[in-house]
């Protein structure tokens, strides 16, 4: 449902348009230091404004709840919440009767009832983004030496950001894009096959994050065009490093030591400008539709930071569970 993890435990929680939105997480260690200016970094590279993001600026201050004391995590269940202040929830007024093709809006209301908050997406919304973010920032300081970075590989199917960008925010229209992350200095050993595989569990976490289409690690679908000879990583030393990382640093659902990359397909926002047709629900006709208000034309472009979380959260609960975190260090946490 809205849980994910084992021993680094996240439960997320508010609405687009609701009060707020944030993350529950049990499972940190105590002796963390950690105050809400740490979050500010990544929170900022999430944050709209930028070109071909929403016109919603939302303040986006971190409040730590609880979990927290004297500047070091207790050990108990840390939460972090963001007000919501600048909604304009007239802008959906039409989503209840006519959704949005794409969205989840049709989806939702068939297995609600009605009864779910549809303003700006509700639970759906990449707002709540904003607090695997959060959480990432928790396991990023975690996992310590792993050090886990994204960047844009294309928008639109084009190499050349800026240009595709404009294009579409002239046509009002939306575009997706591809995401690629790193993770180095990786350990040996971390992920439990088969069903908590490295994989699993990463495929799992980021699928969902709202508008994830596909994800690959190392060379990925192109593997199905290699031979043997071609793919296989070849060994030159005793603690696993290879000639090449087809594998994308993993062999058997097992990390291998090697640089952990994976990339991963964002789709088209799906709020856009250009006239769509839609059914109304209640008349049972199909109806032109045209979304007003204020959306991204490109989601990817803020997509780097939330996958980099995503990663992070999962390192984080497998290197836990293999004992290579400690719960507790007398003399304070040591890590980021």
């Amino acid at each position: 449902m809205n849980q994910f993890g084992k021993e680094f435990r996240l439960s997320i929680f508010g609405e687009s348009h609701g009060t707020g939105v944030g993350i529950s997480i049990d499972g940190v260690p105590a002796g963390l230091p950690l105050n809400e200016d740490d979050f500010k970094n990544d929170i900022l590279r999430r944050k709209s404004g930028g070109k071909g993001t929403t016109p919603r600026i939302e303040g986006d201050e971190p409040r730590i709840m609880n979990g927290v004391y004297n500047g070091f995590t207790t050990g108990a269940p840390l939460m972090v919440y963001f007000d919501n202040t600048n909604t304009r929830s007239r802008d959906y007024a039409f989503v209840h009767d006519t959704p949005r093709p794409g969205h989840a809006d049709f989806t939702a209301f068939k297995k609600y009832g009605g009864f779910e908050d549809y303003r700006g997406g509700g639970h759906f919304s990449g707002r709540l983004t904003l607090g695997i973010v959060a959480a990432g920032v928790v396991a990023k300081k975690m996992i310590g030496a792993v050090s886990v970075n994204a960047k844009i590989l294309e928008l639109g199917g084009s190499v050349e950001l800026d240009k595709v960008l404009d294009a579409a925010i002239e046509k009002g229209d939306s575009i997706g894009g591809i995401i690629e992350c790193t993770a180095s200095n990786m350990p040996v050993g971390i992920g439990e096959p088969f069903f908590d595989s490295l994989e699993a569990l990463i495929a799992h976490m980021v699928f969902s994050i709202p508008a994830v289409k596909g994800i690959e690690f190392g060379s990925g679908f192109a593997a199905a065009k290699m031979t043997g000879s071609q793919h296989n990583d070849n060994f030159i030393d005793v603690n696993g490093k290879t000639e090449t990382n087809n594998a994308g640093g993993i062999n058997g659902g097992i990390s291998n030591g090697n640089d952990l990359i994976l990339r991963v397909a964002v789709k088209p926002t799906s709020s856009i400008h250009v006239k769509q047709h839609t059914i109304s629900l209640k008349e049972g006709v199909r109806k032109d539709l045209e979304v007003e208000g204020r959306h991204d034309t490109c989601i990817a472009v803020r997509f780097p930071v939330v996958l980099e979380s995503a990663v992070a959260i999962v390192l984080a609960d497998l290197m836990l569970q293999a004992q290579l975190i400690p719960r507790i260090n007398s003399k304070g946490y040591i890590g980021k």
